[in-house]
């Protein structure tokens, strides 16, 4: 039996990391029959709720590495000091960690967009990623959008030579992977559909909370990652009340609120709670406007948008839901992987709304273009659906040829 260990991997409170873990050891199962996989948590309760059957896929939740000094060292690599950020992750591996890595045959680096700037320099996740190398293990960076680190020249250097040591770097969209080949010059990068374009559906009971709309129901996920991209002091829940109101009245939608970053069960800190007020604005449209509970996983929450007519959403994986559930949709963007997607999967970025333009005429101006293209964006994404899950499942063949 095969083992693997997903690194990068600390917590399903952000769905799409869920998704991606569920829809990884699926691949996996499919590929070698029974398999172990060790997905890190920082709380391995909590997470073992959010999937209740895991352990009988195969899958055993272990402790996650994120050391305190983590937050303040990522701080320091952010000043002005080429030295640092050359310095990687100046502190040695527990013994714990250690043990883990050893036991397994193969590590999965996932995550989706955790080798890149979004959140900083990434060098703690690196840092896993490299001792498991220094180790022999094999080391596949899986279905990733990686990039671009210019904006930190002396880090270019480098993350290029830490990819170029992994076994092979699958690229989850083209534009990482035209980034990775032609301005880091690396050879060891495939292309594959971000893994979550491959999770299954859990079903769930809709009418509680399903809105009333005589033209069917359009999904609107925003986060506050959508404020901190804007480049004015627009305020955003005002620009987002002015669209709902036009897709009620105008287009007869109803419209339903989709939470995906979420602490399980909780209202505190998340999507849910930066979308509330707008179900206080909007009060007075009565059931046309609703919110999904945050309770649901990332399999039920992919159910639920698949019932759905129209999507626009911010977060990535609510989007990868609708997309791969053939849900015309578009991306509000704030990194790179909306945009590779969105040029993969039709060849171009027309649905795709920068989050710094992000308004309630742009919005309009996005929905009208669902509404005219409805069928055409259907059947493209059928056709290309079929193509990425072929693309996937031949790059987790690849998997074996580095086991051998």
């Amino acid at each position: 039996m095969k083992r693997f260990y997903l690194s990068g991997q600390r917590t399903f409170r952000n769905r799409g990391c869920e998704a991606i873990v569920r829809s990884t050891v699926a691949l996996l199962r499919d590929q070698f029959g029974e398999v172990e996989v060790l997905v890190p948590s920082t709380n391995i309760a909590r997470d073992s709720a959010q999937w209740p059957d895991a352990s009988g896929q195969g899958v055993r939740f272990v402790r996650a590495y994120l050391p305190p000094p983590a937050r303040y060292w990522v701080q320091l690599q952010s000043l002005p000091l080429p030295l640092i950020k050359r310095a990687g992750w100046p502190f040695p591996m527990p013994r714990w960690l250690r043990q883990q890595l050893d036991s397994v045959d193969a590590v999965l680096a996932v995550g989706g967009d955790n080798y890149s700037l979004d959140y900083r320099i990434p060098s703690p996740i690196m840092s896993v990623d490299g001792w498991a190398m220094d180790m022999g293990k094999p080391v596949m960076l899986w279905g990733a959008s990686v990039g671009p680190f210019e904006r930190e020249p002396e880090f270019v250097d480098p993350v290029t030579r830490h990819l170029a040591r992994m076994h092979f770097v699958a690229a989850g969209e083209s534009m990482s992977h035209d980034y990775l080949v032609h301005k880091l010059g690396l050879r060891n990068v495939i292309r594959m559909a971000e893994p979550s374009f491959m999770l299954g559906k859990e079903p769930v009971d809709l009418k509680p909370f399903w809105p009333r709309g005589d033209g069917h129901v359009l999904g609107l996920n925003v986060s506050r990652l959508v404020e901190r991209h804007q480049r004015s002091n627009k305020n955003v829940h005002a620009e987002l009340e002015g669209f709902i109101r036009h897709a009620v009245k105008e287009h007869r939608l109803g419209v339903l609120l989709i939470p995906h970053a979420d602490p399980l069960r909780q209202a505190h800190g998340g999507d849910a709670e930066y979308m509330g007020p707008l179900l206080t604005r909007l009060a007075d449209l009565g059931s046309a406007v609703t919110m999904m509970p945050n309770t649901f996983n990332a399999a039920q929450t992919k159910y639920v948008i698949s019932y759905l007519r129209f999507f626009i959403g911010a977060r990535a994986h609510p989007v990868i839901a609708a997309l791969s559930s053939g849900v015309p949709t578009v991306s509000i963007a704030y990194s790179v992987k909306a945009c590779g997607i969105n040029r993969d999967l039709f060849g171009n970025q027309e649905t795709v709304l920068q989050a710094r333009n992000l308004s309630s005429r742009r919005l309009q101006d996005m929905l009208e273009r669902l509404v005219q293209q409805e069928d055409t964006l259907r059947s493209l994404l059928e056709c290309r659906l079929a193509e990425w899950q072929s693309a996937t499942r031949a790059a987790t063949a690849r998997i074996s040829d580095c086991l051998c």
